[in-house]
């Protein structure tokens, strides 16, 4: 892949990185070559991104033209809204506190070089820095009020470079550029690459290590080279086709971010910005079934000024859950109105709206595996001994969950795979995981999860690699469509 460096005039550039070609923006823009160039990665160094500036079209022309710029346009328009900067860096407010924490100035500098600093101590904050707005050259300004506060963040031009900076910049350059994503693999045996995020270490898992193994056989299968990466590797996303995403999502999370980085990559994501944004929130989702008349258990959307009607409308025993609860944390179960009356007051106090439904006991819950909008597979999952929910963590793990049971989908009740299809329909063509509650001849969606549990043993029972290779088909398909210029 040909690595361009883009700038207003090459005859500024003040640096020499090996391997790499100093283009003149002018060039990029106009010139025949460079718009037929196929798997380029073009480095945009002009001096200012401003809206409609060459800088500014350097990046979009780029994106065009699927040479994957940095910056993007997207990280373009966040550098320059106080709002997301401040938003963005308020994730990070921890480690800046901890990183300027002996800094007298009551305004701070930082310079950085593909997220690295002239200053050692600075890099890890300059490294998460680089992961949230990923531009070579950055300048971010810091204000100490009561607390230190990201007020501003920038590109640097190349020729606003000290000249005690060069060397410096030149080495985490270089590095740079040679680190980018080795692969493992013969090249030419590659149709497409293929991104899967996953956290071994994390407590609940969207896929184990085993799953985690047969995608990747199932992807080579089909051609698609294959890397396993963590939230580390932010900055390489743009290095692939498409994104899969295998952790527990969540808007205020890292993978929420890979996600919309990917999707304005260009890359085919699974799941989308948009699935996880849907259905991590349990509001959204309970007032879009509700209008589209999919049957919900009876529930109510709580705020501070209705808390008294929760036990006249829903009775009781009745669940609370905060809105982006998920893997059975943040429901809670009230059996008196005192109780009803406390959950809500407490879950009220993370989030201004909260979920109450009706409590409907079952032996288990269906669930319904859908991708591109067709049925996967069809699994019962057993409530924990003992326990109202499918996971009880309030005991040892031997008893933790219930037990998991899968079928065929032809087997499953028509009525509970057709509701399932419906609802997740509102959400999208992505990956999700329909749970439903069938009482009598009664069948209620109680969510629609992005990211559903994909587990060697559980889901995979029935389909076995099979399961692993149509997910993977997929990815295949729409990557064929982007290739042609179709929606994916």
């Amino acid at each position: 892949m040909r690595i361009l460096i883009v700038v207003n005039n090459p005859q500024e550039w003040p640096l020499e990185v090996p391997g790499v070609e100093v283009v003149p923006a002018r060039s990029y823009l106009t010139e025949p070559a460079y718009a037929d160039l196929e798997r380029a990665r073009v480095f945009n160094c002009c001096r200012s991104y401003r809206y409609q500036t060459i800088g500014y079209y350097v990046s979009l022309l780029a994106a065009a033209r699927g040479h994957k710029p940095l910056p993007d346009i997207p990280t373009i328009q966040d550098m320059k809204s106080p709002t997301v900067v401040r938003l963005l860096s308020e994730e990070l407010d921890e480690l800046i506190q901890h990183s300027l924490a002996d800094v007298r100035p009551r305004r701070f500098t930082l310079s950085i070089y593909f997220g690295k600093n002239l200053a050692s101590r600075y890099d890890r904050l300059s490294a998460e820095l680089f992961k949230l707005f990923e531009a070579p050259f950055v300048r971010a300004e810091f204000v100490h009020n009561d607390r230190w506060v990201l007020s501003s963040i920038g590109p640097i031009a190349a020729h606003e470079i000290p000249d005690a900076h060069h060397d410096f910049v030149v080495q985490v350059a270089s590095q740079f550029f040679a680190g980018r994503r080795p692969s493992t693999r013969p090249r030419q045996v590659e149709r497409y690459d293929l991104a899967i995020l996953f956290d071994p270490k994390a407590t609940d898992l969207s896929s184990d290590a085993k799953a985690i193994e047969r995608f990747v056989e199932a992807a080579e299968a089909l051609r698609i080279g294959t890397e396993v990466i963590t939230k580390e590797d932010y900055d390489q996303v743009a290095e692939f086709d498409a994104l899969f995403i295998r952790e527990t999502t969540s808007v205020n999370h890292h993978t929420y971010r890979f996600a919309r980085r990917a999707a304005a990559e260009g890359l085919v994501v699974v799941d989308d910005p948009e699935s996880i944004l849907k259905c991590t929130n349990k509001v959204y989702l309970a007032e879009l079934l509700d209008q589209r008349h999919i049957p919900i258990p009876k529930t109510l959307i709580v705020h501070r000024d209705n808390i008294d009607q929760i036990v006249p409308v829903l009775g009781l025993p009745c669940i609370l859950k905060q809105p982006d609860s998920a893997f059975s944390q943040g429901v809670v179960k009230a059996s008196t109105a005192a109780e009803a009356t406390s959950g809500a007051e407490a879950l009220l106090e993370r989030s201004d709206l909260v979920i109450a439904q009706e409590f409907l006991p079952t032996a288990f819950d269906w669930r319904i595996g859908i991708f591109d909008r067709k049925p996967l597979f069809a699994c019962q999952y057993f409530m924990a001994p003992k326990h109202w929910q499918i996971i009880n963590r309030h005991t040892d793990e031997d008893n933790r969950y219930g037990r998991v049971k899968t079928l065929p989908v032809e087997l499953a009740p028509r009525r509970v795979v057709s509701t399932a299809l419906k609802a997740a329909n509102l959400i999208g063509d992505g990956l999700y995981g329909v749970d439903l509650k069938q009482i009598g001849h009664r069948c209620c969606v109680i969510e629609v999860n992005d990211n559903p549990t994909i587990q060697s043993g559980f889901e995979d029972a029935v389909l076995k690699d099979t399961l692993y290779t149509r997910i993977l088909e997929v990815f295949l398909q729409r990557l064929e469509r982007r290739r042609q210029g179709l929606p994916a």
